[in-house]
């Protein structure tokens, strides 16, 4: 039996949904369980190995061959996907200010309202953090709650040592 094509899922597969597994199968026939990251996309682009994710249901788990490596990749943040996280790939005007709500202005970790005047929108925290670490060294948490409107500005927890002025 093969596996079904997450590629015919389309944008709906959940690339990076926390119950999926996936499952790399090497050339050599080596079976390895892990998530996605740049060596392992690389590995199956280049045919030294197969991707595979099982995806639970409530009564069945079914597989997955992963045959878009590219959505994977995007999904997954190691390829920009402008039109998933609403950032272009450039460097961003940010203004920040405390959130009104914010208890503990002097913790570790505080709640910011985040404006972007570059145009873009925060559609995907985690690469909006990533692409702030690599711009201005913010350390903005990705477990927690975030949101907002373009209005009141995104809020988000960061920590404060690495905010700038």
């Amino acid at each position: 039996m093969e596996p079904r094509s997450a590629a015919a899922v389309g944008r709906d597969f959940p690339y990076t949904a926390k119950t999926l597994c996936y499952i790399e199968v090497a050339k050599d026939g080596t079976v390895s369980s892990h998530g996605v990251d740049a060596n392992t996309y690389e590995r199956a682009r280049s045919g030294e190995s197969r991707l595979f994710a099982v995806w639970p249901g409530s009564w069945r788990s079914d597989l997955f061959v992963i045959d878009d490596l590219d959505e994977c990749a995007r999904a997954h943040g190691l390829l920009h996907d402008q039109q998933r996280t609403g950032l272009a790939d450039h460097e961003h005007s940010v203004r920040w200010s405390l959130d009104p709500s914010e208890k503990k202005p002097t913790g570790s970790y505080i709640t910011v309202r985040v404006h972007l005047d570059c145009g873009c929108a925060i559609n995907d925290l985690d690469a909006f953090a990533r692409q702030m670490r690599a711009q201005r060294g913010w350390d903005i948490a990705t477990s927690g709650g975030w949101g907002g409107s373009a209005g009141s500005g995104t809020y988000m927890r960061v920590r404060r040592k690495s905010l700038d002025s």
